[in-house]
């Protein structure tokens, strides 16, 4: 199995998709594969070495949901709740004028009604009103930034629509209204101190270990760097120094920094169930589909738990793993998978945007993960 993705790293690699990339992978437990490969400062000439710091996008929004989970557990929030009933402030509007009730579950489930500026046009309303995606560098403040969104109407009444979304964002500031304490501080108690996470929090504690950002082409990301999805968008805008300003506004959707190590200790007390961390029933809360009867767009085949993607129809999706599998990606360049059924646990980390994300990398890789195992599994039998 190893051979096969070396030969998918090395080729993306080799025709210079990706600048430096780390690949770990867990069966039944048992790590399986662990490589990093390529460079993290390509110009200074620096490898990439294992265990480095990442800049997590939206990997930061599974340690967000899980900390929700455990305050809910406890019964210091309700996921049914409104999210007015923690920020009094927090009404935002239909555009008839009338204000819907957004829960934390609908935040969870990207099925609120709220969105993201890079989702929009250029000059859309989101960037308009200064709202940030979190991975910008606003110099504004979390409360700012959800003040911001919620004077903006939402794009549809909650529960009628999946609309990737601030959701993540918005529970970081519901989290710190219930604990009375920084979204960073709740993350460390409630998520990387009790599952030993040494590595994980909203800054580059470590600056030296932190890797340089890369845009597709590959070319070194500039400290304002825009890169569209499509051309009828916005797109997003990065600031790879963002990780490294500790008074950054702690961006519960796209703001965290971390290693692939500390990331799939994560993913592996979700796949067992929670290991006592969380009760099992938490957990599968967590990977239940959330989004019966709406259609992900961009996403052929899946639905979405809370926090991350759950996978109904692999046909679909054109993937090798098993029906109620888990997935999501980073826009720096990250993804990861947790196939249960196969006792898969699969992260990447990447410092390409968007190629190690969206990019026909992270499909490359699974496969090859898929077909080693297959391959193990024959010639066991």
């Amino acid at each position: 199995m190893a051979a096969k993705l070396d030969e998918t790293i090395d080729a993306a690699l080799a025709a210079s998709r990706l600048v430096g990339v780390e690949v770990l992978l867990a069966v039944d437990g048992r790590m399986r594969y662990r490589r990093a490969a390529g460079w993290s400062d390509r110009e200074a000439g620096v490898a990439l070495a294992e265990n480095g710091l990442f800049r997590l996008a939206s990997l930061s929004k599974l340690y967000v949901a899980c900390a929700a989970m455990r305050l809910a557990v406890r019964g210091e929030l309700r996921l049914d709740a409104a999210v007015s009933d923690y920020l009094p402030y927090f009404a935002p509007r239909l555009a008839d004028g009338s204000v819907p009730a957004i829960t934390l579950r609908s935040l969870l489930s990207h099925t609120s009604g709220l969105g993201y500026g890079f989702l929009q046009p250029a000059g859309g309303a989101y960037r308009a009103a200064g709202v940030s995606d979190g991975l910008d560098h606003a110099g504004i403040s979390l409360e700012d930034n959800l003040r911001r969104l919620a004077a903006l109407p939402v794009w549809h009444a909650p529960g009628t629509a999946w609309t990737y979304s601030l959701g993540l964002d918005v529970m970081g500031g519901v989290l710190e209204a219930v604990c009375g304490a920084p979204l960073a501080d709740i993350v460390r108690r409630e998520v990387a101190v009790p599952l030993g996470l040494a590595d994980t929090g909203f800054h580059a504690a470590d600056p030296a270990r932190l890797g340089t950002a890369y845009a597709d082409g590959p070319v070194r990301m500039a400290e304002r760097h825009a890169l569209q999805m499509a051309p009828e968008l916005a797109g997003i805008d990065f600031a790879p120094g963002r990780a490294l300003d500790a008074s950054a506004f702690p961006s519960g959707g796209a703001g965290m920094v971390g290693t692939a190590s500390d990331f799939l200790a994560l993913l592996e007390a979700l796949r067992r169930g929670g290991d006592g961390w969380l009760p099992p029933e938490a957990v599968a809360e967590l990977a239940r589909s959330h989004t019966v009867g709406l259609e992900m767009e961009g996403w052929p085949g899946w639905s979405h738990g809370l926090g991350f993607a759950v996978l109904r129809d692999p046909a679909a999706a054109g993937l090798p793993a098993s029906r109620n599998s888990w997935r999501w990606l980073g826009a720096y360049g990250h993804g990861w998978l947790v196939d249960s059924a196969r006792g898969i646990s699969l992260v990447v980390c990447s410092n390409t945007a968007f190629e190690g994300a969206i990019g026909a990398f992270g499909a490359e890789l699974i496969a090859a993960v898929y077909a080693g195992l297959d391959h193990c599994d024959g010639e066991a039998a």
